[in-house]
């Protein structure tokens, strides 16, 4: 079985932890090179992106990092995760793998209480929509060619996938549904040995039934 590793500096590392097991993924959290050498794939998990940028400096990652993802290892960054992957951070300071061909302006919903979720439909994830959950997150203000847009939210792309790369500006571990988590794993993030890897036959299952908006608590990126 594929490890799935998880970047463990800052953030909501634990809940990608409980989304992979909950599918029978292995996991790994990765806080040294050897850690990410040790990975088939990796997630950078919300947080702080300039805060996860900084450790990732301090820790030598880095440029491991780059150099892993640009050789075609699966990664998937949530939230702050997509920022970190980002081409473009509207703040010219901020940290970033200029990876990811998208601009992105952080926190651009507005102040935690103004969090929100909402369904989103996923048309390769099947009929059900995704219950999105949105905390301070990032707007895709501009993307490349390269990008696939996976779904929408008012217009703007919310989850999207450049080859070895998807990203998310919400946030999948904070539900049930693992439909986003079995996806990644399909890109070779670890999907060996887990049964039904995209879910699809049993969306209605993993999905939550909800009201269509709702807030939620507060984070930060």
């Amino acid at each position: 079985m594929r490890t799935v590793g998880i970047l463990a500096l800052q953030g909501d590392y634990d809940k990608h932890r409980a989304s992979i097991e909950s599918i029978d993924g292995s996991v790994r959290y990765v806080r040294t090179a050897e850690d990410l050498a040790a990975s088939d794939s990796l997630i950078i998990p919300g947080g702080e992106s300039t805060t996860i940028g900084r450790l990732l400096v301090s820790f030598s990652l880095r440029e491991p990092l780059r150099e892993r993802i640009a050789a075609g290892m699966p990664v998937f960054g949530t939230c702050a995760g997509l920022i970190v992957l980002a081409r473009e951070v509207e703040e010219k300071n901020q940290f970033r793998l200029g990876l990811l061909d998208v601009a992105v302006a952080r926190n651009a919903y507005g102040r935690q209480i103004e969090s929100f979720e909402a369904d989103i439909p996923v048309p390769v994830l099947g009929a059900t929509p995704v219950r999105a959950v949105f905390i301070r997150a990032p707007i895709v203000t501009d993307s490349g060619p390269g990008i696939e847009i996976l779904a929408e939210y008012e217009g703007r792309p919310v989850l999207l996938r450049q080859g070895n790369m998807l990203a998310a500006t919400f946030h999948p571990e904070l539900t049930a549904d693992t439909r986003i988590h079995r996806y990644f794993m399909t890109m070779g993030g670890g999907s060996d040995g887990v049964e039904n890897p995209l879910g699809v036959e049993h969306a209605g299952n993993n999905a939550e039934e909800q009201p269509d908006a709702r807030p939620v608590h507060a984070h930060s990126h």
